[in-house]
């Protein structure tokens, strides 16, 4: 299935998700992510890309609030799989606005099918530290919570997130 089968039903209980970028800096209110799952220390949401891509059409996310990543399920033009993404992020969550702020802290892993992974952008976590748009401890929890993603991958224990996110949206695909 295609992201758009996703689309029924809408926000889930109202709440407002936000992509805060700091390379380049924005702050995107993601509209059209449609919230499927919800529990105190997870979200997951169905998305088309923001911007059009020769490869990337659509994914899945999976905010872990706790661990602090966020893994994507990459789709291209034809629903095929592509590989996964993760993005190493902080939150902020605004009860009264019933929102959520995730914020980019720009270390990324990517696993690829063959279970070959990638850690890319650390040159962007360097430029943000000197150029002032991350403070010292932003840059050690970015790089604590990089290790820990790591660490779950060569314990093998990553797969549970993965299979987590594939048993989830399935469910939701059964409604």
């Amino acid at each position: 299935k295609k992201a758009s089968a996703f689309w029924i039903g809408g926000i889930m209980n109202g709440v407002k998700l936000y992509r805060k970028r700091l390379i380049p800096e924005e702050c995107i209110l993601l509209k059209d992510d449609h919230l499927f799952y919800q529990s105190p220390d997870i979200l997951m949401t169905a998305w088309s890309a923001l911007k059009s891509k020769p490869d990337l059409d659509h994914g899945i996310s999976c905010y872990y609030l706790k661990e602090g990543f966020k893994i994507s399920k990459f789709y291209d033009h034809q629903n095929r799989f592509m590989y996964w993404y993760c993005d190493i992020i902080s939150h902020q969550y605004d009860k009264e606005e019933n929102r959520y702020i995730f914020t980019d802290l720009l270390a990324d892993v990517i696993l690829y099918p063959d279970n070959r992974l990638r850690v890319i952008d650390l040159d962007e976590l360097s430029l943000a530290l000197s150029g002032g748009l991350l403070q010292k401890e932003d840059v050690c929890d970015a790089l604590l919570k990089l290790d820990h993603l790591l660490r779950l991958y060569y314990q093998g224990l990553l797969k549970e997130y993965l299979d987590g996110i594939d048993r989830r949206t399935a469910q939701y695909w059964k409604k």
